[in-house]
């Protein structure tokens, strides 16, 4: 049921009124049983907004939206082959707050900040005090953007670009709109699903004023992320222009299953969004338990595949350090 109290407030009341308590979590969420499971971290702490916890379930343990945000004492083991940056980010970063693994294409790191903080998060680790791009290093962006011809799509990310201000990020769209060569500008965002008034109609409009394609990819990891709130918000940004796509990371006990990955598929569809990428989990430290058997992926893969028709069956891949491409998985290598 919607919170019609949470869905009159704007964007950024939500955002400030995001619960960091554990405690109030479970409180609001009748699962005083679990404080024994969970720890406080002391970085990457405990962020959910309210509208997000309004999805969830009462007194449900295994609800699959919790068990994304809330800190489980399982993160404080140390799993070998799980490190702190598991795509070696840092080897790609020719210039402060930018990305360059893939050829035409770079990513911008335009703010540290997430309205949600999920727990499989592969950069949780990632030092952004060191790659927030000030003035000058937004000048280094645009000569490094404007001496590589073959760059035609600039990816936003974070942290969320969307956590930033419109203000904020007009002018990140004013500043690439201005090179030639870009072509598309793409945003990587879960405030869509975790505070749908995020997508406001001073946002919409600009982005339908783009002379760049624009793509706004989602991070939905299971159809109850999307509500009837937000399929209405996701309706508007695609009324508006915006090329809506979702990729979402197999999470064990969350979305590791044939009924559960049909069903975001056609919630997604019904919302006006197309499947994307399912990503398998990176190795990111404090994450193991969310890993699942490459194995036991395949042969979801071969399910999603009879279940759904192909433009619903997302792209099965990994993202590993030394490619410059998204590795699909071989479905056909059972063993």
């Amino acid at each position: 049921m919607i919170n019609h109290l949470i869905t009159q407030k704007n964007w950024q009341t939500q955002l400030s009124e995001a619960i960091t308590s554990i405690d109030e979590l479970l409180e609001l969420l009748k699962l005083e049983s679990l404080r024994s499971e969970v720890y406080i971290p002391e970085h990457f702490m405990l962020r959910v907004p309210r509208g997000f916890v309004a999805k969830m379930t009462v007194g449900d343990v295994d609800d699959p939206l919790l068990k994304q945000v809330l800190p489980n004492k399982q993160e404080q083991i140390a799993v070998t082959g799980y490190v702190a940056d598991p795509l070696s980010e840092n080897t790609h970063n020719p210039v402060k707050g930018l990305l360059h693994k893939y050829q035409s294409r770079v990513l911008l790191t335009i703010t540290g900040a997430c309205a949600i903080h999920c727990r499989y998060c592969f950069r949780q680790h990632f030092d952004y005090s060191a790659n927030m791009p000030t003035a000058d290093a937004k000048e280094h962006i645009i000569n490094y953007i404007s001496a590589h011809s073959e760059i035609n799509e600039v990816i936003l990310s974070g942290g969320d670009p969307l956590n930033v201000t419109n203000r904020r990020l007009f002018a990140w769209l004013d500043t690439l709109e201005a090179i030639p060569q870009l072509t598309t500008i793409r945003l990587h965002t879960r405030l869509p699903l975790v505070i749908p008034a995020r997508l406001d109609e001073a946002l919409l409009e600009r982005l339908s004023q783009s002379r760049c394609q624009i793509v706004m990819v989602i991070h939905c990891n299971h159809a109850n992320e999307i509500d009837a709130l937000t399929a209405e918000y996701l309706q508007r940004a695609r009324a508006a222009g915006v090329t809506l796509l979702n990729q979402a990371v197999l999470l064990k006990g969350i979305n590791d299953s044939v009924t559960v990955q049909t069903a975001l598929s056609q919630r997604l569809f019904a919302a006006g969004v197309l499947p994307y990428y399912l990503y398998v989990l990176d190795k990111v430290a404090g994450a193991a338990h969310f890993d699942s058997d490459e194995r036991a992926a395949i042969q979801l893969y071969w399910a999603l595949l009879a279940a759904l028709p192909g433009y619903l069956v997302p792209k099965l891949v990994r993202e590993l350090p030394n490619k410059p491409f998204k590795v699909p998985i071989d479905i056909y290598n059972e063993s």
